[in-house]
């Protein structure tokens, strides 16, 4: 799973090393970390993002590498082990003196990882779609945050075009993320008038695989005589086995359909198209062959062993990969310092291979697009629903109260990442 802008992340975590490695730059090389998990439960995902990493890298390094040096990028295996992300990620900082790092998919581990990278001051380009409720200098957030990924899949599902649902499971891995997602869908939910008795939340541990009792609970859920839908937070291989567990159920789309966010690969993907055929939609997937990328997608899948069809999903640490063209004279290229690097950011575009233009904004976050897409039987994804532009992310949501007034900008000098309107001005 790759997320569509991270050709983007890693061309600016080239640009981030050109000015701020010491170490690197007197060896004649980039350094950037990659802070992936390669076992444990959450291998499943993040593996391919290693891989297309280390595919972007080799790409550059083909076309003379950047501004005439070679990237080399620093794997290491935090293992699905939060703290252990916490302790590579200082090492990869301290003692590899890496330009930026390329990292984390849980939330979990990149709360694990911030306190590093804000002592340090180093560059953390996280590149899945998340909570929201967070706004670091030291962070550049190029996945969805929940106004550009769960509140329109709510919305569809909604809407007469996507079923018109009326009662709702909100079913997640229990972490940071599917908590605060959920906490912010309840909210939502509840403003558009659902009431409390038609909202049906549940938690399950990273790795879990008994899902006979939990689905037999949805289908009972379902069968009050209104219209239900599942949104999916769930992560890791735990959705191998929730996926065929909805199978073995014979829960179909026309009956309750599924909108997800994690699990569009490798097996997960086979189980969803092939034994649950049409029953669950996804966030943020795109069709590939209709832009000029379309080349590169397939050869990174073909690297990776992937779908085709999956190689969108996580790219969007990777549509800053055509960074690599700024000018060397520029104030970033100019200065060993990741702070210019940080402004030099701001307001840079990328064309995703959606047609849509990306750009990263002052509050560390992109504008995108947003695409919702239904498993064929053959396993492809048919987009049945998109915006007509690129949706600025909110780092604070407007549906919780307790951030009422809050703002994210990080221009200088007007640096904020979660003061309130007043103090902004002030």
């Amino acid at each position: 799973m790759l997320n569509r802008m991270w050709s983007a992340a890693v061309a600016a975590a080239m640009v981030v090393g050109t000015v701020s490695a010491a170490t690197a730059q007197t060896q004649g090389t980039i350094k950037v970390g990659v802070l992936h998990s390669l076992s444990g439960t959450m291998a499943i995902s993040e593996t391919t993002l290693k891989d297309t990493i280390l595919m972007m890298v080799e790409d550059i390094n083909k076309k003379g590498g950047l501004l005439g040096k070679k990237v080399e990028a620093v794997v290491v295996d935090p293992a699905s082990n939060w703290p252990l992300f916490a302790e590579k990620a200082r090492d990869l900082l301290s003692k590899d003196k890496v330009a930026a790092v390329f990292g984390c998919w849980t939330s979990v581990s990149r709360k694990s990882v911030l306190p590093a990278f804000e002592e340090l001051n180093g560059l953390l380009f996280y590149p899945v779609q998340y909570e929201g409720e967070e706004s670091s200098n030291n962070v550049f957030y190029t996945g969805a945050a929940p106004n550009q990924e769960a509140i329109p899949a709510v919305e569809y599902l909604m809407s007469e075009e996507g079923g018109a649902a009326k009662r709702w499971v909100l079913a997640g891995t229990d972490y940071v993320y599917p908590r605060t997602t959920n906490k912010i869908l309840e909210a939502f939910l509840k403003s558009k008038g659902v009431a409390p008795e038609d909202i049906r939340i549940n938690y399950t541990p990273f790795g879990y695989s008994d899902w006979q009792t939990e689905v037999a609970a949805i289908k009972n859920f379902a069968a009050a005589g209104k219209k239900t839908a599942v949104v999916s937070t769930i992560n890791g291989d735990a959705n191998v086995p929730f996926y065929k567990e909805l199978a073995n159920a014979g829960i179909k789309a026309s009956e309750i359909p599924v909108i997800a966010f994690f699990g569009w690969r490798g097996r997960a993907g086979r189980y969803r198209h092939q034994e649950f055929g049409r029953a669950s939609r996804g966030v943020e997937l795109l069709r590939v062959g209709q832009e000029p990328d379309e080349r590169r997608v397939h050869q990174a899948m073909a690297r990776v062993h992937q779908e085709p069809e999956a190689s969108h999903q996580r790219p969007d640490g990777g549509a800053l990969y055509r960074l690599q063209d700024v000018d060397p004279g520029s104030q970033a290229s100019r200065h060993h310092d990741v702070d210019a690097v940080r402004q030099a950011m701001y307001g840079r575009k990328v064309t995703v291979p959606s047609g849509f233009t990306a750009v990263m904004n002052t509050n560390h976050h992109l504008s995108k697009p947003v695409m919702i897409g239904e498993i064929r039987p053959d396993g492809q994804f048919e987009v049945v629903w998109q915006t007509k532009a690129a949706i600025k992310a909110d780092a604070w949501s407007p549906y919780l109260i307790e951030d009422k007034g809050k703002i994210a900008d990080w221009t200088y000098p007007w640096v904020c990442g979660n003061c309130t309107a007043a103090k902004y001005i002030d």
